[in-house]
């Protein structure tokens, strides 16, 4: 069994210690750290046997530890992600992996010297909805893929222009490098290839703060596939909503739990005469169990030798294209 350590003990953290006590007999929580070492004490008190500390150097250290979960802020993750491969560690980092692309280049570089799996957490790829609708696509039944249309936003909070993620130094942008990487990534996924910039308008509309709240992209791959994508945290309802357009059909994807809205898959099969098409529903209003498959998948990854699926070169994609729109 595998033996985990987290680093950063907030929501993130969390939520990715309470997915291993999902998977049985792959893994285990034996250690976690935070900077706050009261955030590390109350993780580790929710877990038998699970040693605190209050520095990830220290965590790397631990004793026969196999894995590091890196669920940091942004201005951290490289770096305990690179330190931890050194270590002889595999390493579970989250979205967007970096700060910025040159700090993920020597990431793939350790991944080569040291034989180490990383993988990056996408969990997004593993709602449902989305799994549904990756198989459908995979099938050849929406046929050659034209476009997307995708929207992702949240209204934040009072205090948002305050946090840590309308400080670039710490986040490395506003919402185009928060919620922005699942929907590049999705869409890099479900076209199977690289998405590059092509336009796009980036503003902050209504924070006090130097980073944007809202981002407008259009992305096109080599053969002039497009996603037409918008992230926003001046979205007063929460909405998730992503089509995928293919020659034979559509995929309708709205919501993702608890305040984004049911998870619902709306199929609408293009019929030979065209007019209205065939339309097929699936609902998910059970509870979200991507972050437990996708941490399983990670752990299969190590267990099995194979490739991650989501590993460090699709985090690398994805911030080019953030950092080609920023430039712009």
């Amino acid at each position: 069994m595998l033996k985990i350590g987290i680093v950063g003990c907030g929501l993130i953290g969390s939520k990715r210690a309470a997915s291993l006590l999902k998977i049985k007999n792959k893994g285990i929580l034996v250690a976690c750290a935070d900077t706050d070492f009261n955030k590390a004490k109350k993780l580790s008190s929710m877990y038998l046997g699970v040693k605190a500390y209050n520095s990830w150097q220290e965590l790397i250290n631990h004793p026969d530890l196999d894995v590091v979960i890196v669920s940091t802020l942004h201005d951290s993750l490289a770096e305990i992600s690179k330190e931890g491969i050194k270590a002889d560690k595999h390493i579970f980092v989250e979205k967007p992996a970096a700060k910025s692309s040159n700090e993920i280049l020597p990431i793939i570089e350790l991944t080569k010297k040291f034989n180490k799996k990383v993988r990056v957490g996408f969990n997004h790829r593993y709602h449902r909805a989305f799994q549904k609708a990756k198989s459908i696509v995979d099938n050849g039944e929406l046929g050659d893929l034209m476009f997307i249309r995708a929207r992702y936003g949240h209204g934040a909070r009072i205090g948002y222009e305050k946090e840590w993620r309308a400080n670039p130094e710490l986040s490395g942008g506003g919402e185009l490098i928060d919620q922005g990487p699942h929907l590049i990534d999705l869409s890099q996924w479900f076209f199977d290839k690289p998405l590059n910039y092509h336009a796009g308008s980036i503003h902050t509309y209504f924070w006090d703060m130097t980073v944007d709240d809202n981002a407008f992209l259009i992305l096109k791959t080599s053969i002039s596939q497009t996603a037409f994508l918008h992230v926003s945290c001046t979205e007063w309802k929460n909405t998730f909503s992503f089509e995928i357009y293919g020659k034979d059909g559509k995929l309708d994807i709205n919501g993702l739990g608890g305040s984004y809205g049911v998870e619902k898959l709306t199929y609408y099969k293009m019929l030979p005469e065209m007019g209205p098409p065939q339309t097929t529903i699936f609902e998910y209003p059970m509870q979200d169990n991507s972050w437990e498959i996708e941490m399983e998948e990670f752990l299969d990854d190590i267990n099995e030798n194979r490739t991650p699926e989501c590993d460090i070169n699709a985090a690398y994609n994805v911030m080019r294209v953030i950092e080609d729109a920023y430039r712009k």
